[in-house]
């Protein structure tokens, strides 16, 4: 499914090679390629390997919008959900390296499905450069109202008293699935695992009360915990959130070595020209920067993270580190 976001309004070449400048960019207005002289005079395609409405998605569509104002040319999403974000993202690695054809990837895609699967047609990091990063979230485990745990010893301790008993659920093979399994192996706790096609049907059993937990980020179970439909009991993050100031993490409470951020950003297939990859940065950092997009994060309790490419492409390195313990820790692979 493709969408056309946002009107055409252009911004001035000059104000973006100021920004490439200011964000580290090797080209100049004066002596650029030809490629990026032109660049871009056709619409951009951002890939989302996930189903439309979620928080990849959503992302997505803001960045999107705000691109497209200030490059002058429309933005389409297209969602091409499945297979974990594996479809998505071979779709996009096999495009041309032209700067056409985007990827709304980070930790889920570009960090962890490189320690799950052995053959996946395309390379999570060698087949992609970073191209800007434009958020961060974190996660938290939250419960069904109903149950009798009101914190999180409560719920390890019902749980080792109850084997087998507990069921939480995620889409297979993404984070918030590993998140679950690394809890367990670190509490020591034998929880039943529910595998749902996506995390808002795996949202609503636990709401109703099907499934007793969920780990998911800040950005979906922040409105829930607000409205009281579910409980928190720890977050992931190295610190507390400003908004559940009372939550725990999970590293206070004695359960460690969980990955405190998830990062979400944009890459272009390896070999997309230096040059334009410098002026999407510079694009997207505009964008970050702005009232209207800082708003439409913060309002699912996302973090912008202004930044050169080579920030992202570190920042993505240190989470091939920080995920890989934690699937080999699951020794879940996947086929």
């Amino acid at each position: 499914m493709q969408t056309i976001l946002g009107s055409q309004v252009g911004i001035t070449r000059r104000r973006l090679t100021l920004l490439m400048a200011f964000f580290g960019a090797s080209a100049t207005s004066t002596a650029w390629p030809s490629h990026a002289q032109s660049f871009p005079d056709r619409p951009i395609k951002i890939v989302v390997p996930f189903a439309a409405g979620g928080p990849t998605d959503v992302i997505a569509r803001l960045i999107g919008q705000s691109m497209t104002a200030r490059l002058g040319k429309s933005v389409l999403i297209e969602n091409l959900a499945g297979a974990g974000g594996r479809i998505g993202a071979k779709a996009a690695a096999g495009a041309p390296a032209d700067g056409y054809t985007l990827l709304l990837g980070g930790t889920n895609v570009n960090a962890m499905l490189g320690a799950i699967y052995k053959d996946l047609g395309f390379d999570p990091a060698q087949s992609f450069v970073p191209v800007a990063a434009i958020c961060t979230d974190s996660m938290a485990l939250g419960v069904n109202p109903g149950l009798s745990a009101r914190t999180l010893e409560d719920l390890i301790d019902f749980a080792k008293r109850n084997p087998g008993q507990l069921k939480y659920g995620a889409p297979q093979g993404i984070y918030t699935h590993f998140a679950g399994e690394f809890f367990k192996i670190k509490t020591g706790t034998d929880i039943m695992f529910v595998p749902y096609k996506g995390g808002a049907p795996a949202m609503n059993d636990v709401i109703a009360g099907h499934i007793d937990m969920i780990f998911n980020p800040k950005s979906t179970l922040l409105p829930q915990f607000r409205a009281s439909k579910l409980r928190p009991l720890a977050v992931t993050s190295g610190k507390r959130w400003p908004e559940l100031p009372e939550t725990p993490t999970m590293e206070e409470l004695g359960v460690s070595g969980f990955p405190a951020e998830v990062w979400f950003g944009l890459l272009a297939p390896a070999g997309t020209p230096p040059s334009v990859v410098d002026m999407l940065n510079a694009a997207v950092n505009e964008g970050l920067g702005s009232p209207e997009v800082r708003e439409g994060l913060g309002k699912l309790g996302l973090e912008p993270k202004i930044g050169t490419a080579k920030e992202f492409s570190e920042a993505l390195a240190q989470q091939v580190k920080e995920w890989k313990v934690v699937v080999d820790a699951t020794g879940i692979k996947g086929e």
